[in-house]
């Protein structure tokens, strides 16, 4: 039992969900790009934080500098007690100023602040901002120089600078007030993606729910207009499927049915010649001509047999799994070895005729097996048919022949025997049809099967008769393939 052998483990292969795939696929996405539009927006407000604050630095640095004076070549700043308390005012901020004269020296405000490097000076009269830090702490400065009315051409220098804290601040009020609202969207986002995914995948529900509700007989082609477009694709493919097996089916049925009535004769005669040779007053010749009707009546029916096998298997869509190069040529000489004893026991003389072309051989694509059993039933057909004559042996050839200029491999099998009438050249590909006037047995399944084989190597099949004007005219069968 399983469940008491410990050892035995039942592997399941896990089943995905398109459902949970495209709903993976969807909110992923989603998912990361909130936590990038985070960082995105933090540096976005820092931007925008800052601006309204160096605006007010370059102002401040702008009115510093209408407090310096020159009194008699001497540079003095003095600065009110109302603005030197302004710019002290703030509650979570430093504000730092500083004013440097001509020679470096400070004028007034804090002698720490650094003054711009020699490469960062900036035009006069012009506002320029920079990042510094002091004593460990990080400052924006607003540096201006400032000509003075000396000779010379003198340069003054105001600065302005204050710490980074009402930025901060702003710039997280702006990310609370952006960012806030998305952990409320964020879920509503994903139910709405959720109920759109669910709404989206109903046409293949009900898909399923219509295929499930169909008749096991039911074989018809499903509607492609009823599904969304990117599920044509699929039901085409399913549709295809549906029309294979509807012939398959449709072939297996004509099989059986074929092969009921066809060995219905031959066992019948088996039962009656059996039935024959158990009468109590038989004699013993009786006895042998029904042992001799009953090994007839079994060759007739292990034919048949074959030639139905024969024929299913080449209206199989499988029967040509795989093609490779084949040398007709080979195989038809290899057929006609074969029916030689059968041919001379006949006293029909039968021959192969093949010529090779320079730079070309008799090579084409297809099943070596099928393309064999085609040779076969064309040649079992002449040998059956063709019978000798007073003063005229019955004469059987076949022919392969390479065409270079239309590029394909023929073959021919020619007889002497009493030819298709023209009207009659269509029916005899017919399974069963067997033309009137010929009292030769046979199971009429030979010919379709070699139509059937030419078919599935894409190849054409005609008949003529093989000596026009002559009685009898014979019979000439010609398959023409495509070269390698």
């Amino acid at each position: 039992m399983l469940g008491k052998n410990p050892e035995l483990k039942v592997t399941q292969i896990e089943q995905r969900s398109l459902f949970g795939e495209i709903l993976d696929w969807m909110l992923t996405p989603i998912l990361l790009l909130w936590p990038i539009s985070l960082v995105l927006t933090w540096l976005v407000a820092q931007g925008i934080a800052g601006k309204p604050f160096d605006r007010a630095l370059e102002y401040n640095a702008g009115v510093l500098s209408q407090y310096i004076t020159v009194n008699h070549d001497q540079v003095h700043f003095s600065l009110p007690q109302p603005a030197r308390e302004l710019l002290r005012a703030e509650d979570s901020d430093t504000v730092y100023y500083q004013v440097l004269g001509p020679e470096g020296q400070v004028l007034g405000g804090d002698a720490d602040l650094p003054a711009p490097l020699q490469d960062e000076r900036n035009p006069v009269g012009e506002v320029r901002l920079r990042d510094v830090t002091l004593d460990g702490v990080d400052l924006k400065v607003a540096s201006m120089w400032v000509r003075l009315d000396i000779p010379g051409n003198q340069l003054a220098l105001v600065q302005v600078a204050e710490t980074m804290d009402k930025r901060a601040v702003l710039a997280t009020e702006i990310v609370k007030g952006v960012m806030l609202p998305q952990f409320v969207v964020l879920p509503v986002a994903v139910l709405l993606v959720w109920l759109a995914l669910a709404q989206a995948i109903k046409p293949l529900n009900r898909l399923e729910e219509t295929i499930r509700a169909r008749k096991p007989d039911d074989l018809s082609a499903l509607d492609a207009q009823a599904v969304p477009m990117e599920v044509v694709p699929l039901v085409a493919s399913v549709n295809d499927l549906l029309l294979r097996l509807k012939d398959s089916i449709a072939t297996q049925k004509r099989f059986l049915a074929d092969a009921a009535h066809q060995l219905k004769t031959p066992l019948a005669g088996l039962r009656m010649q059996a039935d024959l040779a158990q009468r109590q007053d038989a004699s013993a010749d009786e006895l042998k001509q029904s042992l001799r009707q009953i090994g007839r009546s079994s060759i007739r029916a292990t034919h048949t047999v074959n030639q139905l096998l024969a024929l299913a298997r080449a209206e199989s869509s499988a029967a040509l799994p795989t093609q490779q190069p084949c040398d007709l040529a080979t195989l038809a000489m290899e057929v006609v070895r074969d029916c030689v004893p059968r041919a001379v026991e006949k006293q029909i003389d039968i021959g192969f005729e093949g010529e090779r072309t320079q730079g070309a051989s008799l090579t084409i694509l297809g099943n070596g097996i099928l393309l064999q059993e085609m040779v076969r039933n064309l040649v079992d057909n002449a040998i059956h048919y063709s019978q000798p004559r007073t003063g005229e042996p019955a004469v059987i050839t076949v022919r392969v022949i390479n065409d270079l200029s239309s590029k394909t491999v023929t073959l021919q099998v020619e007889d002497s025997g009493p030819g298709i009438a023209p009207a009659e050249r269509e029916l005899v590909f017919q399974p069963f049809y067997r033309a009137l006037g010929n009292e030769a047995d046979g199971s009429g399944l030979g010919l379709p099967i070699v139509l059937e084989i030419a078919r599935q190597h894409r190849a054409s099949v005609t008949l003529r008769d093989s000596r026009p004007g002559h009685t009898p005219p014979g019979a000439c069968f010609t398959v023409r393939f495509d070269a390698a």
